[in-house]
């Protein structure tokens, strides 16, 4: 969600309101397993604490990190959408500061994530990232893009928005109320990720599914990182202004039938940019990357390539 493309729902939201050694990891070569790359999880120390962070696929490339959604952290990726995309290449997910394993404090604003992001490629000594934003992800990696620029060589936004967009349709009227809610089940995650059809929610329910297979899963986001990040998308202006800032390639996808964040929007992130692709998939919603997880890997891969 985006508190600029929805003023008038933000008022109703803010009112709802260590499995390996911790030492200090200077790259990730260290951590190849013959062409695979571990999916140990590690840590690493930034100027914003310690934090958490996986990689996974072949080495070698460039690598693609992720940023995720809101309340989401590590083990929130869908397995079979890391796998789909780590095919090719090195994928790398973090937990930001104050969120899951990772230490801190969570920012209140999307320009402190988007330096949490960006010191953490520092201190794993990356010189260029390819980087995919998802949701709350979504706004962060933009950020990154345009205040970090030098780190990026290319951008995928995923069921996002640049803000400052009025116009067009708007996010499903209880989306705000399923937010707050202190814990979402999985009518929550259904209904915020999921088109109300048959095929739509069978979807949803198999990647509902595959996250709960997954043993050992770390903290939940806590209330004070919920309401720092709720404090961080409600208070953001967004970067539409910026977008023409943006010389990178930029993939922006979506499902048609987002109800948290409309697709319209990330049609006019995709024309507003300079070397924009728009990708909507049908019968799909704000988890449309994990309900064709084959087709977006294969999206995603096509485009760096």
């Amino acid at each position: 969600m985006v508190a600029s493309d929805v003023d008038p729902l933000s008022p109703d939201l803010d009112r709802k309101i260590k499995e390996t050694e911790p030492s200090r990891q200077c790259g990730f070569s260290m951590l190849m397993k013959g062409n695979e790359m571990s999916e140990t999880t590690r840590f690493v120390d930034t100027v914003h604490g310690k934090l958490a962070y996986r990689i996974t696929g072949a080495d070698g490339g460039v690598p693609i990190l992720l940023t995720s959604r809101f309340r989401g952290t590590l083990d929130d990726w869908d397995p079979a959408f890391i796998d789909a995309l780590a095919g090719n290449r090195t994928v790398i997910t973090f937990d930001s500061a104050g969120i899951g394993r990772s230490g801190g404090e969570a920012p209140t604003s999307i320009e402190g994530m988007a330096d949490v992001a960006a010191a953490f490629v520092n201190a794993l000594a990356i010189r260029q990232i390819d980087l995919l934003g998802w949701s709350l992800g979504g706004l962060v990696a933009q950020t990154v893009a345009l205040n970090h620029r030098d780190i990026v060589r290319r951008l995928i936004v995923a069921g996002s928005s640049p803000g400052g967009i009025t116009d067009g349709p708007q996010q499903h009227p209880r989306v705000p109320e399923v937010m707050s809610h202190a814990s979402n089940d999985e009518d929550d995650f259904l209904f915020m990720f999921f088109p109300e059809t048959e095929t739509a929610r069978a979807a949803g329910r198999d990647y509902i599914k595959r996250l709960g297979a997954m043993s050992g899963r770390g903290p939940a986001v806590t209330e004070a990182s919920f309401r720092n990040q709720m404090k961080a998308f409600m208070t953001w202006k967004g970067v539409r202004e910026r977008l023409p800032e943006l010389t990178i390639p930029v993939l922006v996808a979506n499902g048609q039938h987002d109800a948290m964040i409309p697709a319209y929007r990330s049609y006019v992130l995709a024309q507003e940019v300079l070397d924009g692709k728009l990708v909507l998939y049908p019968d799909a919603g704000h988890a449309f990357l994990f309900q064709y997880f084959k087709k977006f890997a294969t999206e995603v891969d096509d485009f760096l390539s």
